[in-house]
């Protein structure tokens, strides 16, 4: 990273924490230049990179100032009632009925659960791919299949170590995206019947999972800041014989909440008394918007019970299906079951992906991918100010592309959803992140593409669907 780039984090995250305020004139160029001890040069580039992450705005002969995303910003969404009841899962229908409407290309993506393709470096890439394959050694085709690439596995130990996670080779297993990973973690350690903490609301295929495999839900509730309540888990795990937590700890899908360090190795602490197993579901962890990277619950695992899965499908080739886990001491369970249902990744792929992560530059394909989402963030916010009700409220994440909204209580997302489609919007309605269907009132929408006159006016038109409800 440039010195530029982490004066401008450095700025950045005094915004975020509030001590730079919206309004806010930010330092002249002068005095944090002499401040800070770098050229006005670098101040500048910062500021421009700054401006164009969507965080500050010059104003003629008069310096930069925090942009105000929203003149009437809304209000963070309450906090989810306690719950404690176990629960049989039965949502898939409704989930593949809201995926099945979400499909048109020509609608207003705000539904979809990836950001556009055109902010991943496909290109780049696809001659990673051609050139990996032209130089595969015939034998390494079936020779890798079964441990994964090994050049992918030492790229994502790598990965892992900048977060102070030091996994043994031997504990990655590379698998079919994350999905696949995660299926496996739950599939070694629960049979039909067994109850399984996950959170509410929740990502939908999670949902869907536990359907599939005859498995028993008990929601935890999500605080849209801080993440897992932690006594609710306290409560549930001295109750009910839970066999297994899937929880996100970091830019959690679709609330966007985020654990502190310290609640993670509560939240570890509290499992490891009760050994019971976590399959922690970080997919977003590349697209964080603050200075330093958050660590995952894996971090503090003393002995291997937390299964960390990732994926590069949300950060940099969402086509080519590649996912991870770190298995801990699950990893030879989970490598032996993956042997008996898909035995391998598509190995060219897994090639192509390790070329890119040691030669593509993913690292500043990362900063850019960051910026453009944290820009579009903003704009999602005060588009929704502007539109949507003052009783809306909305959630803040620190990263990812997803916001969630909590509309007033006469809204009724699914059929909001009707209403949006028939203009051309698609939207993800709360109840599919439920194993309950709660949420009726809630839905997610997606920033993750680039912000333009159709997004702006597609807000436009859902603010007068959801004041409709109101009337």
């Amino acid at each position: 990273m440039k010195r530029y780039e982490k004066f401008a984090d450095e700025i950045a995250e005094l915004i975020r924490s509030g001590v730079l305020k919206v309004g806010e004139k930010v330092p002249s160029v002068r005095h944090a230049s002499r401040t800070y001890g770098v050229s006005p040069s670098t101040v500048f580039q910062a500021y421009y990179l700054l401006e164009d992450r969507g965080l500050i705005q010059a104003r003629a002969r008069s310096g930069y100032f925090v942009r105000e995303h929203a003149k009437r910003p809304l209000p963070e969404p309450e906090i989810s009632p306690r719950l404690s009841e176990t629960t049989d899962v039965d949502v898939s229908e409704l989930v593949f009925s809201v995926l099945a409407s979400l499909r048109d290309p020509t609608t207003v993506p705000f539904g979809s659960a990836f950001p556009s393709p055109e902010l991943f470096p496909l290109q780049r890439l696809a001659r990673s791919m051609a050139q990996t394959v032209r130089e595969m050694p015939a034998r390494e085709v079936v020779a890798e299949m079964t441990s994964g690439h090994p050049d992918l596995r030492r790229q994502i130990a790598l990965r892992y170590s900048v977060s102070g996670v030091l996994p043994p080779m031997d504990e990655l297993v590379i698998t079919t995206g994350a999905m696949e990973a995660l299926n496996l973690c739950l599939q070694v350690v629960t049979e039909p019947g067994d109850l399984v903490a996950i959170e509410a609301p929740a990502f939908y295929a999670t949902l869907q999972v536990l359907e599939r495999l005859k498995l028993r839900a008990v929601e935890i509730p999500v605080h849209p800041r801080d993440g897992i309540d932690l006594d609710v888990l306290t409560s549930s795990l001295a109750s009910l014989p839970i066999k297994a937590c899937w929880f996100m700890s970091s830019l959690q899908n679709p609330l966007g909440a985020s654990m502190d360090d310290n609640r993670k190795r509560s939240l570890y602490d509290l499992l490891q008394r009760h050994q019971v197993p976590l399959i922690e579901d970080d997919v977003y962890a590349e697209l964080y918007f603050t200075r330093e990277p958050p660590k995952p619950v894996k971090s503090h695992d003393r002995d291997g019970l937390v299964m960390h899965c990732g994926s590069f499908s949300k950060s940099l080739a969402p086509g080519y299906r590649i996912g991870w886990v770190a298995g801990g001491r699950y990893a030879e369970q989970i490598s032996r079951l993956k042997l008996m249902t898909t035995i391998s990744p598509s190995v060219p792929a897994q090639a192509a992906i390790a070329d890119y992560l040691q030669h593509g530059g993913y690292d500043r394909h990362l900063r850019r991918l960051r910026h453009a989402l944290e820009r579009q963030q903003g704009e999602m916010l005060a588009s929704a100010a502007r539109h949507f009700p003052a009783s809306t409220r909305v959630s803040r994440p620190s990263g990812g592309y997803f916001l969630w909204f909590e509309f007033p209580q006469a809204v009724d997302s699914l059929q909001l959803l009707q209403m949006a489609l028939a203009q051309g919007i698609s939207l993800a309605p709360g109840p599919i992140f439920s194993a309950t269907r709660r949420f009726g009132h809630c839905a997610r929408l997606n920033h993750g593409h680039p912000w333009d006159a159709r997004s702006e006016q597609a807000m436009a038109t859902l603010g007068r669907m959801i004041q409709s409800f109101c009337a």
